[in-house]
């Protein structure tokens, strides 16, 4: 997968690098009303494309946080008629513009699929973003054929989906997969044989906490 080793994500490199040089050429002139913003952005731009590595837990049979972010809603049992047509555990996360934006697997396994779906940019956090905003979804197939997916979601201010992962390509638990850029959400669908590990509110970190257990 892309962005393997990079401090910021390789997709962010002309924002930050691009800031940062504009605001070095700018500085020889004092021209603080022009400087003060592009160091202002620079460091956004850092900020929002850093790219940590992370602990990923070794147990068997759990799923890991595919973003950052804080836990929205969580459904035991939610009818998932776009994408797999079947009933499934729900949980969405939203990631504020503040939080890390790299996405990472949750679980290894076979992707089956990999479908974009255009939509509208209604603000993240709110329940008909998962129906109505611009989104990719991922479904993959473990090694003893249980399907989960997740769904990468664009928010008011993100506008751009990025994803890595291939029809018929194995990923790795904790890998990086994608990116969504500037504030958005990310929805997680489970088997329903999965125990959910955290509540509405909680915040979690792609590829460290674990969301869910297969029991």
């Amino acid at each position: 997968m892309q962005n393997q080793g990079y401090i910021f994500a390789k997709e962010g490199h002309s924002w930050v690098y691009g800031s940062w040089i504009a605001f070095m050429v700018t500085l020889p002139f004092g021209k603080w009303w022009l400087t003060a913003p592009l160091a202002l952005f620079s460091l956004f731009a850092m900020w929002f494309f850093r790219n940590p590595e992370r602990e990923i837990p070794s147990a068997k049979d759990i799923y890991v946080s595919p973003a950052d972010g804080r836990v929205l809603s969580i459904d035991d049992r939610f009818e998932e008629s776009r994408y797999l047509h079947q009933t499934m555990k729900r949980l969405c996360i939203f990631m504020s513009p503040l939080d890390v934006h790299v996405n990472r697997v949750p679980r290894s396994g076979r992707v089956v699929e990999v479908i974009y779906h255009p939509g509208k940019f209604f603000s993240a956090n709110k329940p008909k973003a998962s129906l109505d905003n611009e989104q990719n979804a991922v479904i993959v197939k473990d090694e003893k054929g249980r399907v989960y997916m997740f769904v990468q979601i664009a928010g008011f201010i993100a506008r751009r989906i990025i994803c890595y992962a291939r029809a018929g390509k194995d990923i790795e638990i904790g890998q990086r997969v994608g990116l969504i850029k500037f504030g958005s959400r990310l929805d997680v669908f489970l088997p329903l044989e999965a125990e959910i590990s955290v509540s509405p509110g909680q915040k979690v970190k792609a590829g460290e906490t674990v969301i869910g257990r297969l029991i």
